[in-house]
């Protein structure tokens, strides 16, 4: 997400002149995909540390005892912190997944067929090359069901991998790592929509279709005021809760149903601005102190409601949840899921796991060659072409940076998998898969970075 432009310190009081420079250190430190990536690595190494130490069970326990309820009338809720962060905070996440879904498809890649066609095909394979491997690893096995695990890889970070490299690499390739990355997340959404559910409750699924048609209802009443939007979709989030579909899907739902136009004519708001700016100017009494301008303040409040009005409701919430989810919820789910308990299990057995066989190769093997061998195929039959200043090495850097799983495929291994020690196996493999490929992807493009600066 792109930061704010910054106010002009020459407008500004010489006494907060200061205060705006932290603040905006502080807003560069929150938009930095680098710095995220970073915080949630230190997250799960956290908890990896924690989980073979005395602490554990205290560790574990403070997930599992610590409640969270909720009343409405006669209607109670209770739920674990573990559970709120895995089902509520994700809805979150999922919900600027969402948001970037649907700006994709309105002003992104997405929106042009012959340059979309080429990072959802190569999402495509990259996802069902995995699972069949996985597939393969664990025939007629009882953990057969987590053939979804390798398939979803880490936007964030991939996209905070690439950012280490800077404008060393060619703009269309972050275009296409970014279009891929969505398009994954859309199939795993669909994955877990449709294969990791528990028992349907039909009465709550009604009521979710019910609150989701009455968010729809909202946007084609042009309703552009976020908080119905958001009032409406805690009630989604609680219906499909109670339905048996996971929670974190109301998220997406409710991105699809926010409107992603501006209520305001674009084309005649410049002229109106400059007619309130004058006005503005006109009713200032520099006699006055600040509090008494008051036609002059209502001028400005004015130009500030407008302002509000112009921007798209999708971006406004996408502002006010960028670095809440990047740098706390995300972290805090690396934190409390990522950890891995590995006493009591020796390393023959995690590694002559078919889980774990099934996850490392899907992860490190199927996901990057998924990727560049449908990305291949779709150039060579003239489908599709590479982005301007992409190469085929380009190509495969990213397609083994699609094999950092992470934060995704531990999500779908927490669907997956109810024993406790099947489920720290996956995440071992997961962990391991997702450091090789996220180096072996580094290093590719690191490695093209400096040819193309040394041919220049």
């Amino acid at each position: 997400m792109t930061q704010s432009p910054q106010i002009h310190e020459g407008i500004l009081e010489p006494g907060v002149v200061k205060v705006h420079r932290g603040k905006r250190r502080l807003v560069e430190f929150t938009h930095s995909s680098t710095k995220a990536t970073m915080l949630m690595v230190f997250a799960a190494l956290a908890a990896f540390a924690i989980e073979n130490t005395p602490a554990l069970p205290y560790f574990n326990e403070f997930w599992q005892s610590v409640h969270l309820s909720f009343s409405l009338g006669s209607f109670h809720a209770n739920i674990s912190l573990e559970h709120f962060i895995n089902d509520f905070l994700m809805a979150l996440f999922f919900l600027m997944v969402g948001l970037e879904i649907k700006h994709e498809m309105r002003a992104g890649e997405l929106t042009e067929p012959r340059k979309a066609v080429l990072p959802i095909v190569a999402a495509a394979g990259g996802a069902l090359l995995p699972a069949v491997i996985y597939l393969i690893v664990n025939a007629g096995g009882q953990y057969i069901g987590g053939w979804g695990v390798p398939m979803a890889n880490d936007i964030a970070f991939c996209l905070g991998l690439l950012a280490l490299l800077g404008r060393r690499v060619p703009s269309g390739l972050r275009a296409y790592l970014s279009t891929l990355t969505i398009a994954d997340d859309m199939i795993a959404i669909g994955v877990i929509a449709l294969f990791y559910t528990s028992d349907l409750s039909l009465p709550w699924l009604i009521a979710a279709f019910a609150a989701f048609a009455l968010l729809i209802v909202f946007n084609r009443c042009h309703i552009y005021d976020l908080p119905p939007y958001l009032v409406v979709g805690f009630v989604l989030w609680v219906c499909v809760l109670f339905s048996g579909v996971h929670a974190t899907l109301a998220g997406v739902m409710l991105a699809l149903a926010i409107p992603a136009r501006s209520e305001i004519k674009l084309d005649r708001v410049g002229g109106w601005f400059a007619h309130r700016a004058r006005t503005a100017e006109d009713r200032y009494d520099p006699g006055e102190p600040d509090v008494a301008q008051r036609e002059y303040l209502r001028e400005v409040y004015s130009i500030r409601r407008v302002s509000h009005a112009t921007i798209p409701p999708t971006i406004r919430l996408e502002k006010s949840l960028h670095t809440f989810v990047y740098f706390f919820v995300l972290p805090l789910f690396a934190f409390s899921n990522a950890g891995v308990v590995l006493g009591g299990m020796s390393f023959s057995q995690i590694v002559t796991s078919p889980v774990a066989i099934g996850v490392f190769l899907g992860l490190l093997v199927g996901k990057p060659l998924g990727i560049f061998i449908s990305t291949w195929i779709t150039v060579k039959l003239g489908v599709s072409q590479l982005p301007k200043g992409v190469k085929w090495g380009h190509i495969a850097g990213v397609s083994a940076l699609g094999g950092v799983g992470f934060t995704m495929a531990i999500f779908v291994t927490n669907l997956s998998f109810a024993d406790p020690q099947i489920a720290a196996i996956s995440k071992t493999a997961i962990l391991a898969a997702s450091i090789v490929a996220g180096a072996i992807g580094f290093l590719i493009l690191r490695h093209e970075a400096l040819n193309a600066e040394g041919e220049s």
